[in-house]
C-alpha cells in the first residue's frame, strides 16, 4: 500500500516555528527566510550548484532530447522520432545528502558498524588509443 504524501507545510508555518524556537519576531524571520530563498534562486538561475553538507545538493541541468511524436514534422501522427530539446529548458535537480537519506530508511539511521565498507576506488587504466580499423581489401577496378 503506498504511503500518503503527508501534509503540506507552508513558508508561513515554517516562519512561525522558527520565530518561536529562536524567540524572534515573525517579521525578522520572514525576511531572513525570504532572503535565503532569493539567494538560492539567484545562484540556481546563474547555473551554480548549491551544496548543503549532509542535507543535499541543488543543481541545474539542461533537459535533453526525448522520444516523442512530432505531428507537424512527420507524415503520420503515429510516427515517432526524437523531439528536440526545448530551447533553454533547464530543470533544478535535488539529490538528498546522507542525513536525508538516513531519515528515509525504514528502520532509521544505520549504525556505523552495520554500514557496508566503502569500496576502494578502481585504479585508472592507462589511456591507450585503439588501433585504427584496417581498410577492406580492394578489388581490381574498384574506385574504393
Amino acid at each position: 500500500m503506498p504511503e500518503s504524501p503527508g501534509r503540506t507545510i507552508t513558508k508561513k508555518e515554517l516562519v512561525d516555528r522558527i520565530a518561536f524556537e529562536l524567540d524572534q519576531t515573525k517579521l525578522v524571520v520572514r525576511h531572513v527566510v525570504q532572503q535565503f530563498l532569493n539567494e538560492i534562486s539567484a545562484e540556481l538561475a546563474a547555473g551554480n550548484r548549491i551544496e548543503f553538507r549532509e542535507f543535499g545538493v541543488f543543481e541545474v541541468r539542461q533537459r535533453g532530447r526525448r522520444r516523442g511524436q512530432l505531428p507537424q514534422l512527420l507524415v503520420s501522427a503515429k510516427d515517432e522520432g526524437d523531439a528536440p530539446a526545448k530551447q533553454m529548458e533547464r530543470v533544478v535537480k535535488f539529490r538528498p545528502g546522507r542525513a536525508l537519506r538516513e531519515l528515509g530508511e525504514p528502520d532509521g539511521p544505520t549504525p556505523a558498524a552495520q554500514r557496508p565498507a566503502p569500496t576502494p576506488p578502481r585504479p585508472e587504466a592507462p589511456a591507450v588509443r585503439p588501433a585504427p580499423p584496417k581498410p577492406p581489401p580492394s578489388t581490381p577496378g574498384s574506385p574504393f
